[in-house]
């Protein structure tokens, strides 16, 4: 959960729903939530990390196209070597994310 305001896909304007079409590029894998942080934060209640863009729906779209396009499956990396590289991250950050 965010401790900042965020804006709800419900009540999202016509901006903030259109800078999100980056989710279309995503892996289809990233289209479901992990069940196991379901009791922590859900989507719609502002779990998940791209809701805390949500105010400058500018900044969501270009940092997360820009994510979508890395992960693309003709790359070098596998989605293990993904996967390992942002928990690494996330471990030196103190972030469950």
């Amino acid at each position: 959960m965010t401790w900042i305001k965020t804006i709800p896909q419900k009540d999202a304007d016509e901006k903030l729903r259109e800078a999100t079409r980056w989710r279309r590029i995503y892996p289809p894998e990233y289209a479901h939530e992990v069940d196991a942080l379901k009791h922590i934060a859900t989507r719609e209640n502002g779990g998940g990390i791209s809701d805390s863009h949500s105010l400058i729906p500018d900044a969501l779209n270009h940092a997360f196209t820009e994510l979508g396009v890395l992960l693309q499956p003709d790359l070098p990396l596998s989605r293990r070597q993904h996967e390992m590289i942002a928990t690494v991250v996330s471990v030196l950050n103190h972030c469950f994310y």
